[in-house]
């Protein structure tokens, strides 16, 4: 079963992703009312093109993050609803059991997105989100290049990690 430990782990972990989710979908006039002002006071027109090329680059960014995020929120309900099944005192041993092998599961894969996306990162130098599904594996590269040899290294760099044949879709942001 789970101990007190664990389950205040996966409390402080729900509590940490929410606030980021509530984070990231703030309006973002909260955060251009500052740079109104910074731009009032700056009128240079060559700053005025160096942060729109910023932005630019700090979206493509988001993208990978967004994504991250939306599947890390999307596992912390499913582990969130699993520890409900664990608390349940009038479900089965049975019952329990599966819901604690489903959550192992998702912990291990990711544990096993993660430890590829570090992978990519260090080999690399690029930031990769990685989600694993059975037999198949999606990988969204924050580069502007798209380069086939670039994309077929990467391939063989995340298939060197399993012993079976997988199915490895890359795409570039």
């Amino acid at each position: 079963m789970i101990n007190k430990q664990g389950l205040w782990f996966l409390t402080l972990f729900s509590l940490i992703l929410v606030l980021s989710i509530y984070y990231i979908t703030m309006p973002n006039e909260i955060f251009q009312s500052e740079e109104v002002t910074e731009k009032a006071d700056v009128k240079n027109e060559d700053n005025k093109e160096e942060k729109d090329t910023e932005e630019v680059s700090s979206q493509n960014t988001s993208y990978v993050e967004t994504l991250k995020i939306e599947l890390d929120s999307e596992r912390s309900e499913i582990l969130n609803t699993l520890q409900e099944i664990l608390n349940d005192k009038q479900k089965t041993s049975d019952e329990k059991n599966q819901a604690y092998e489903q959550m192992k599961e998702i912990n291990n894969l990711k544990a096993s997105e993660e430890r590829l996306s570090s992978k990519i990162k260090d080999e690399y130098s690029l930031d990769a989100y990685v989600k694993q599904e059975d037999n198949t594996v999606e990988v969204v590269i924050d580069s502007k290049d798209h380069d086939v040899k670039l994309a077929n290294k990467i391939m063989r760099t995340i298939q060197s990690e399993f012993d079976e044949a997988m199915s490895i879709s890359i795409k570039f942001s």
